[in-house]
């Protein structure tokens, strides 16, 4: 079972879910996780795409973490069958109480999709956050970073000390297609390796840190259609990855993302 644990729909911006589906269809996609945009509080199209496609989707939420009713919005939320919220990263409150977003996903049950820059996940306050909540599953998007190519020694250093973070046994990363790591080669895409002959080292070290059972694939539909597209996005890191026992794969291709989110 092949599942995509980070895509985006909406009517408004991006693309509908109908246009989700058939990419799913073309390309052996069984289910789908909508990670609701940054910043859109009303969760309700998602929800009701879940419902319109039982079996196919779930969906992680988005919340305001500033409005007052935060923790009773997300256990509304839990009530009404989200399987994850989204948060960005946050650090223990100077008294050491966990902020109220995050108390009341560790109170629901509920793991978190954490969007965030490197360096925010190597803050020391978030790092101190993922240590109190032990026994919530954090799901650090983009592979621990943001979703631009990484080009420098510096950026792969910073990405490198997120990847430390796998010392907590409740994190994980989700790994997207290559075309949001690594820049296309203008020499060679078009002969079907539109990244040279390179490989992202960040693809491998990320195995070799969390394990295959805490990493797991997303495409990040529809911007990864300005990439290298849906497809590619699946078959070029499956491709990169073909050295990994079939279990593996498929614990990074769909049953860690089912696991975690993929509440039916």
């Amino acid at each position: 079972m092949i599942v995509d644990s980070h895509a985006h729909v909406s009517p408004h911006w991006y693309e509908p879910v109908e246009t989700l589906i058939d990419q799913m269809n073309e390309y052996g996609v069984d289910m789908a996780i909508l990670t609701q945009m940054i910043g859109q509080t009303d969760n309700r199209y998602q929800q009701d795409c879940v419902k319109r496609y039982p079996g196919r989707l779930s969906s992680v939420a988005w919340v305001d973490v500033e409005a007052p009713d935060v923790a009773m919005t997300i256990e509304n939320l839990a009530a009404d069958g989200v399987s994850g919220i989204r948060l960005r990263p946050s650090s223990c409150l100077p008294d050491g109480r966990v902020p109220e977003a995050w108390r009341a996903v560790q109170e629901t049950g509920l793991p978190v999709s954490c969007v965030g820059s490197a360096e925010a996940f190597n803050a020391p306050g978030f790092i101190e956050l993922v240590a109190r909540l032990a026994g919530t599953t954090i799901v650090l998007e983009h592979l621990g970073g943001t979703s631009m190519p990484v080009t420098t020694d510096e950026q792969l250093a910073i990405r490198r000390q997120v990847f430390k973070l796998a010392a907590f046994p409740n994190v994980m990363l989700k790994l997207p297609g290559l075309g949001e790591l690594m820049p296309r080669d203008p020499k060679t895409w078009h002969l079907g390796r539109p990244f040279g002959d390179a490989a992202s080292p960040l693809v491998h070290e990320a195995v070799a840190a969390f394990g295959a059972n805490r990493l797991m694939w997303g495409s990040d539909f529809p911007v990864v259609s300005s990439r290298e597209g849906y497809g590619n996005a699946l078959n070029l890191t499956r491709i990169a990855l073909n050295g990994l026992p079939d279990e593996d794969l498929n614990a990074i291709f769909g049953a860690n993302a089912l696991r975690v989110f993929g509440k039916l």
